[in-house]
């Protein structure tokens, strides 16, 4: 009875082994031929001429990626406006560490000479948050007022001199002068320049490379707009997001941020997209997507829910392209959330 019961231990074991095997080499077969129609859907996306790179990862590991044009996946390049993400990051990191009081902070200690004189006294009760959602209310600095606004000889106080539209905390006016003010109050409430802080702060602990960009006259960083990221870099940002702000076991953004970034707070009246704390808040599928976009086509794209992370940069040149934006969102997201769904 003992042998008996012995054989059957080792059939058993046998049985298990063989059935992992097969099970491990459907698995493998399965991921082959994902990675082979994400690589379809990439080759694709290839015909949009203003496409320059492409990363996929899945549950941290990278998929595929290509470099279609222009320089390697470790350069960096201009982000554009999905540099507002990165400036959000900072401000959750300086609320985390107590520089800052909170999103209901009001921000007119911060500005005391450039509000000095100015009758609109509403203007004083901005807040982090408003700055944050596009809600402060006031004319935006972007589109076709961008030029004067850059042109101006001081571009904190022109953002701020712009009469109020709108009360602070309604109506979303995307503006890159509000993630400006932003980027100045970082400056203030920490004591070191917004590039110094994300190298501390993002750079370092992330281990990507963050490299000058364009100041104000006063020499301030321009917050919402030119920063560098290489689309490695970009990816890495993007896992931190859907891992609840930790890299590699550190908790690098307060994961409470996260959730609060993730969450719509209010809509864009131009695309109809809820947005967060500069992550605009879309589903797909019927899973939440998260993405970060810039100007010409820089997108982060988080799936949470399918442990995926999409990356895309593309030529920042010209006005925007609606054709190249929609390539994006067809040729690229949605066949590869279509793999993993």
């Amino acid at each position: 009875m003992v042998d008996l019961d012995r054989r059957l231990t080792r059939l058993a074991i046998v049985a298990a082994f063989v059935l992992a095997l097969v099970l491990g080499v459907r698995s493998g077969a399965a991921s082959a031929v994902v990675v082979q129609d994400a690589e379809l859907a990439i080759a694709d996306a290839a015909s949009l001429p203003r496409l320059r790179a492409v990363i996929v990862a899945h549950a941290g590991q990278i998929v595929v990626e290509r470099k279609l044009r222009g320089s390697s996946l470790d350069t960096p390049a201009n982000i554009k406006s999905a540099s507002k993400t990165v400036i959000s990051a900072l401000v959750g990191i300086a609320i985390g560490e107590g520089k800052l009081r909170g999103v209901d902070q009001p921000i007119g200690r911060f500005f005391e000479r450039e509000l000095r004189g100015d009758p609109e006294l509403r203007k004083r009760a901005i807040t982090i948050g408003d700055l944050l959602t596009m809600r402060s209310g006031l004319e935006r600095t972007s589109g076709q007022g961008y030029g004067d606004w850059v042109g101006s000889g001081n571009w904190v106080r022109a953002a701020l001199r712009k009469p109020l539209l709108y009360p602070p905390g309604t109506q979303m006016l995307y503006s890159t002068g509000n993630t400006h003010l932003l980027s100045a109050i970082l400056t203030r409430a920490t004591g070191m320049s917004t590039l110094r802080y994300a190298q501390r702060k993002l750079g370092k602990p992330l281990g990507i490379r963050i490299e000058p960009w364009k100041t104000d006259p006063q020499g301030i960083y321009l917050g919402g707009n030119q920063m560098r990221l290489s689309p490695h870099a970009m990816l890495r940002f993007g896992e931190l997001y859907r891992n609840g702000g930790k890299h590699a076991g550190r908790q690098v953004v307060p994961e409470s941020w996260v959730q609060a970034s993730f969450e719509a707070r209010t809509r864009s009246p131009f695309s109809g997209e809820q947005y967060g704390y500069c992550w605009f808040v879309s589903e797909l599928s019927g899973h939440p997507l998260f993405y970060a976009w810039g100007h010409g086509g820089q997108f982060i794209f988080i799936v949470p829910e399918l442990e995926l992370t999409v990356v895309t940069t593309s030529d920042p040149a010209g006005p925007r392209d609606f054709d190249h934006l929609g390539g994006i969102y067809h040729k690229i997201l949605e066949p590869i959330v279509a793999l993993y769904d």
